[in-house]
């Protein structure tokens, strides 16, 4: 398994010479690290060569690394990350691409390399806000029309923006500010002393 991984690294690293910001071994997988600009090239060149033939994207998410490790992170704030397969060699590789900008993050749709990435850019975008141009209908899949912001951005309050209820008067569901006024939770302690004598 190792010299599999080990072959898989060099193979990445001659095949993606410039390309390659970064290449490490983790969690059990190779993860590449590309730009954005280069990324439907090299996502192609992936699923085409040869000695590659990542025939499937198995998953993509989003992620917003604005307090990962504790806040250290000095990097970019938003990026895609695609699980892809190769069948042929039975092979698997993660892909990591940052958006360019911060405020309005945006990366190319995958969806003409592998349609069925389709839904999974519909809920990046839906939860993270990441743009996908291309993308052949990119609207939310997750949330309804009517909800505001990115619920797994970082900074999304826990409460959220705005709050629906079913108005009987109207006879339709409305949208009102957020009611719930926020609390810290303390937690109780229990000691044996105030426990009931029997």
């Amino acid at each position: 398994m190792t010299t599999d991984k080990k072959s898989l690294r060099e193979a990445l690293e001659s095949l993606l010479t410039d390309q390659l910001l970064s290449v490490q071994e983790r969690l059990g997988e190779v993860t590449i690290v590309i730009s954005a600009s280069d990324m439907l090239p090299v996502l192609t060149m992936l699923r085409d060569a040869e000695d590659m033939r990542f025939s499937q994207m198995t998953d993509l998410c989003g992620m917003d690394y604005s307090a990962y490790a504790d806040g250290a992170w000095e990097g970019r704030r938003f990026a895609a990350v695609y699980q892809l397969l190769s069948i042929v060699h039975n092979r698997r590789l993660r892909v990591r691409i940052f958006a360019e900008e911060d405020d309005f993050p945006v990366l190319a749709s995958v969806t003409p390399i592998w349609p069925g990435a389709n839904w999974f850019e519909r809920e990046a975008f839906d939860l993270f806000g990441i743009i996908f141009t291309g993308h052949p209908d990119l609207r939310r899949i997750l949330t309804d029309y009517g909800f505001v912001g990115n619920p797994f951005r970082k900074d999304f309050p826990l409460s959220g923006h705005v709050e629906m209820r079913y108005d009987p008067e109207q006879q339709r569901v409305v949208y009102q500010p957020v009611t719930v006024e926020p609390r810290e939770v303390t937690p109780r302690i229990i000691r044996e002393q105030t426990y009931a004598s029997n």
